[in-house]
C-alpha cells in the first residue's frame, strides 16, 4: 500500500485535535487527585490520539469509509473528560468508561477485519481505558 501522508496527516490530526481542544476545556477542572503524576495524561493521549489516527487511515485506505464505530467512540472518549473532570460525576463516568471499553472492543474487532495492523495499533487505547477505569473507581471508592 502506497501511504499518502497529506491524508495520513489529516487522519492523525482529527483525533490529536480534537482531544486538545478538550484537555483545554476541563484542565481548570482537573484538579483531582491521581495516583499518577498529571504529566502522564497528556503524553499517553498524544501518543493514543496518534494510534487513532493512523489506525484509522489504515482502515480507510482499504475501505474507503469511516467506520461509524470509530466516529461514535471518539465522541464517547471526548464526552467523558465533561462528564469526570467538568461535572465531577465520578460514578457515571464509570459507567460511561465501561460503555467506551466495549466500543473500543468492537472498534477493535471491526478494524481486525478490515485492516490487522490498524485493529493491532488499538491494543494500547483498551489497556489505557482499563487502567483510567481503575483510576476512576478508586475515586468513587
Amino acid at each position: 500500500m502506497k501511504i499518502n501522508y497529506k491524508k495520513l496527516l489529516i487522519f492523525i490530526l482529527v483525533p490529536l485535535s480534537l482531544g486538545a481542544l478538550v484537555g483545554i476545556l476541563t484542565t481548570p477542572n482537573s484538579n483531582i487527585d491521581s495516583i499518577l503524576p498529571p504529566i502522564v495524561f497528556p503524553i499517553v493521549w498524544t501518543i493514543l490520539y496518534i494510534l487513532m489516527g493512523v489506525s484509522s487511515y489504515l482502515v480507510y485506505e482499504e475501505t474507503k469509509e469511516i467506520p461509524k464505530i470509530y466516529i461514535i467512540q471518539l465522541i464517547f472518549n471526548l464526552l467523558w473528560s465533561f462528564v469526570f473532570f467538568k461535572f465531577k460525576l465520578f460514578t457515571l463516568a464509570f459507567i460511561w468508561i465501561l460503555f467506551l471499553i466495549l466500543l473500543v472492543i468492537l472498534m477493535i474487532r471491526d478494524f481486525l477485519s478490515k485492516n490487522k495492523l490498524a485493529g493491532y495499533l488499538q491494543i494500547p487505547y483498551l489497556i489505557w481505558l482499563f487502567i483510567a477505569a481503575i483510576l476512576n473507581l478508586i475515586i468513587i471508592l
